[in-house]
């Protein structure tokens, strides 16, 4: 049996790892086979300064910023079978830096020695079933020797994640804006906009972190343009929350209210869009951004195909151990160790899931409602069973310190739902620690 992973960011890692732990165990488990479009494992913690295209000419996968900062507490993200204290032998802050973050994703995979299943440069051009074996023809495209390849698998694992291919809408005056119009996607060093008057467009959690980021590193001033409501945040003094862009004149923004803004530069944090060229239609996922994920079965299984996976789909709370749960799930589908009902049931979870998550009141609802979409998926696999209600706590308590200061939430810490022990306060508060590099952080 042949397994097919596109992508080695935290979702198809995960996958990796789950098949290795079964192999830990004993258990004989497929030959994985890890596609890999970027020169190195992490998805979008895989930092790089490009933007646009890449050398080889393919579109630039990574939307990480220089000084991204985790913008949810590490309590809900950390793995059961490889936590902070076992990576860094001491408990860290709750809000860690990328470079901090990326040293940990990387040191589970480096204990469990799956960087041999991945084929670096070789992003994955097409897949299709055959009807006639009911197996699929996976297209590959080794990048480095331009050659391509058409391989035959049993099952396909898609985990190239929906945060890469960016929702980039028009308004009137872009193309004689006099300053930069740019997305999310493409921001990298807050110090460009030192001293600039900076528009944001969207309120997403883009919206809420590059602006504090241009905040933080000197900016002149942040606009965030909404369609439909304010954050509601108590901003510093050179923020303001206004109505949507109706246009740009120049270097004047106006609003829907009739407001008017002299801008330097629109950045556009405006989401991004799930997208699979490489798939054939009928194997192809059709989503919106939310926690109940269309026509994936126990939002993992693809409805139209069983033998098709989708890891990391969903809007997302919890992260790397959701992540782990989806992966330890579709191991044992293909495992044979969990037995997936037929196409009519599989449709009706999935529109149980939806009724359910249209009944949420509040994020707090929408916080429990994936916990216990975590806690669902490990009761049916091995994957190590963690407090979930713990880190439901820490992100009620994350959201409690926002509400409180938007600027300060990071200098707060929270309780390891993995080992119970209490996250120390970082040496120095996010607002003032511009150097955020790994070794300046570690010295708590």
């Amino acid at each position: 049996m042949r397994v097919a992973v596109i992508g080695a960011g935290p979702s198809g890692l995960a996958q990796l790892r789950a098949f290795q732990s079964a192999a830990a165990k004993g258990e004989s488990i497929p030959e994985v086979v890890c596609f890999e479009k970027q020169d190195n494992w992490g998805g979008l913690w895989n930092y790089t300064w490009r933007t646009g295209l890449d050398e080889y000419g393919e579109p630039v996968h990574g939307s990480m910023y220089r000084y991204l900062w985790s913008n949810g507490p590490k309590e809900g993200l950390e793995f059961a079978d490889y936590t902070f204290e076992e990576h860094f032998g001491k408990q860290i802050a709750s809000y860690p830096p990328r470079a901090v973050l990326f040293d940990y994703i990387q040191g589970r995979l480096e204990k469990a020695d799956v960087r041999k299943w991945i084929r670096f440069r070789t992003p994955v051009r097409w897949v299709e079933e055959d009807t006639a074996t009911g197996k699929f023809n996976v297209t590959s495209h080794d990048l480095v020797n331009d050659t391509q390849q058409t391989e035959e698998f049993d099952y396909v694992v898609v985990a190239n994640g929906h945060f890469s291919t960016p929702n980039v809408p028009h308004f009137e005056g872009f193309d004689s804006f006099s300053g930069r119009v740019m997305h999310a996607h493409d921001f990298r060093d807050a110090l460009e906009f030192k001293d600039k008057d900076v528009l944001i467009i969207g309120t997403s959690y883009s919206a809420e972190d590059i602006g504090s980021q241009c905040w933080k590193y000197g900016c002149k001033s942040v606009t965030v343009s909404h369609r439909t409501a304010p954050m509601g945040y108590d901003w510093p003094d050179n923020w303001q929350e206004v109505p949507l862009l109706q246009k740009l004149d120049k270097d004047t923004a106006h609003f829907k209210d009739g407001s008017s803004k002299k801008v330097d530069v629109v950045i556009l944090c405006t989401g991004y869009q799930h997208h699979f060229p490489f798939m054939s239609e009928s194997l192809t996922l059709h989503t919106a951004n939310r926690l109940a994920s269309a026509d994936l079965y126990k939002g993992v299984v693809f409805n139209g195909n069983p033998a098709v996976m989708y890891l990391g789909m969903q809007d997302q709370w919890y992260t790397f151990n959701m992540f782990d749960a989806q992966a330890w799930y579709a191991r044992d589908v293909i495992m044979g160790k969990i037995s997936v009902p037929d196409e009519a049931a599989r449709a009706a979870d999935v529109v149980a899931r939806v009724a359910a998550e249209d009944a949420i009141e509040d994020d707090y609802g929408a916080i429990r409602y994936q916990g216990d979409y975590v806690k669902e998926l490990i009761a049916d696999t091995d994957y190590p069973t963690f407090d979930v209600d713990a880190a439901n706590e820490a992100f009620f308590q994350w959201k409690k310190h926002k509400k409180e200061n938007i600027m300060t939430f990071r200098d707060n810490g929270y309780k390891s739902a993995m080992t119970g022990s209490m996250a120390p306060k970082h040496h120095t508060k996010w607002s003032e620690a511009l150097d955020d590099s790994l070794e300046t952080y570690l010295k708590n």
